[in-house]
């Protein structure tokens, strides 16, 4: 009786339409996941001034949603390997449409916080689901880029945020873009539908002709014959403890170092988030100024996020992350010096290219670095974990704006934060990574058919 590694099996397809499908709800929950994220940066200095709060308690009320973002990350990405991706990506989205509309209704800094603390839990839920859904999925030629380009959604909400934030907040108000993140609890049933099941779910729950019927939509010209067994050589020996198995196999100290990498890449990304439009306008710009830096700074993260899986599929992933948390240090910190407008529209395209557009390839080169049975698991720690700069970056920059500083020591706080995800990118081993293990059990068969 043929047993088949459906992870092996999955890496030799060719893209196609259920490659397609996949793609298009994975990059449609970032996009959302972007726009509730971003809302509270755009709508930051109208709230501060209705509600009559200075920087400080404005940083914390933005970092209550990445708070909940760094529980909702290490929870519902275990509880999705444990109980299905479709599932417990529908319960990210309940969260984080509910709870974001539910926070246009506050009044008061404490309710406002309460309700972005949980919508954060799905906005932080749903980044390493869909990580770890299109890595599994995608053919090995193409996996970088393709989890990059998922990411690239994350972007394209924030963009939507910029495009629509000024004539909403002037026409009814900074509650109304909070209300319109409500809206995608609507397309729950149709995920159900649509989104497919992990194949390592299914093959640790022995539902084989789920699989079998999976498999001839992603390789269609693969012959099955209705008796194959399937295996996942990822699942090892420890599949009911993936938490544990972060560590194992020669992984801990690479795992702490990619922990470090979040760490300082979420720094930079959401003290940018949460305070550039504040920071712009600080500067002298308009709120239709400052949010036309926050479209720029989106379309380089895509650039950045596309030109990143491009080249991480040609070269090594490792050192071009190195490089882009490089170029992200020396950006932001000449983005506190550059005085002319055009010049500094530049400046901030290679800031989003080289902060949020990193950390969107980081997240494909953690995805990249597990194996698919604890992928989720390893990518939602790493996010987790990560958040802790997510929360100090709003928090900090509000305290360094409340003591009006230069605004160039703003952005030189930040710019540290790269120089260390640098160091800790390369102190990752890249021989413990999944893609090292498959491409050197791919060069031995090649070597041993040679041989034969």
């Amino acid at each position: 009786m043929n047993q088949i590694d459906v992870h092996a099996l999955a890496g030799k397809a060719k893209f196609n339409g259920f490659h397609g499908l996949v793609l298009f709800w994975c990059v449609l929950m970032l996009i959302l996941d972007g726009y509730d994220l971003a809302v509270v940066g755009a709508a930051l200095p109208s709230i501060m001034k209705d509600m009559g709060v200075d920087a400080t308690s404005a940083g914390i009320m933005a970092g209550s949603a990445l708070f909940g973002m760094m529980i909702g990350a290490i929870s519902l990405g275990t509880l999705a390997d444990r109980f299905g991706r479709p599932a417990m990506i529908c319960v990210c989205v309940a969260l984080f449409s509910l709870f974001t509309a539910a926070a246009g209704l506050t009044n008061d800094p404490i309710t406002f916080s309460v309700t972005r603390f949980i919508a954060g839990l799905g906005i932080g839920g749903v980044l390493p689901i869909v990580t770890a859904q299109m890595a599994e999925f995608s053919p090995n030629v193409l996996r970088t880029r393709l989890v990059t380009l998922v990411f690239a959604g994350y972007s394209i909400g924030g963009i939507l945020v910029a495009l629509t934030a000024k004539q909403l907040i002037e026409s009814y108000g900074w509650q109304s873009v909070f209300f319109a993140a409500g809206l995608p609890v609507a397309l729950i049933p149709f995920i159900m539908k649509w989104m497919p099941q992990s194949m390592a779910f299914l093959t640790k729950n022995g539902r084989h002709e789920e699989l079998r019927r999976l498999l001839k939509r992603l390789l269609p010209e693969y012959p099955l014959s209705g008796r194959e067994q399937f295996a996942d050589s990822s699942a090892g020996s420890n599949k009911d403890a993936p938490v544990r198995r972060l560590f194992q196999e020669g992984r801990g100290f690479s795992t702490a170092m990619i922990w470090v990498a979040f760490m300082t890449g979420l720094f930079m990304v959401y003290a940018l988030s949460s305070w550039l439009t504040k920071l712009m306008a600080m500067a002298g710009y308009t709120l239709g100024s400052a949010l036309n830096f926050v479209i720029v700074f989106n379309v380089g993260a895509i650039a950045g996020a596309v030109l990143g899986g491009w080249l991480s599929d040609k070269v090594n992933i490792k050192r071009v992350l190195i490089a882009f948390y490089a170029v992200g240090a020396v950006a932001l910190t000449a983005m506190g010096y550059t005085k002319s407008t055009e010049l500094l529209f530049v400046v901030v395209f290679i800031v989003g290219a080289s902060t949020l557009g990193t950390q969107l390839f980081a997240y494909a080169y953690a995805g990249d670095f597990y194996p698919p049975a604890i992928r989720s698991t390893g990518v939602g720690f790493a996010s987790g974990v990560g958040r802790i700069g997510a929360i100090v970056a709003p928090v900090l920059i509000g305290w360094l704006v409340s003591l009006k500083l230069p605004l160039e020591q703003n952005f030189l706080a930040i710019a540290l934060a790269g120089l260390f995800g640098a160091l800790a990118v390369t102190l990752i081993n890249q021989a413990r990574a999944e893609s090292s293990r498959v491409s050197r059990a791919l060069m031995e068969t090649a070597t041993a058919g040679l041989r034969d």
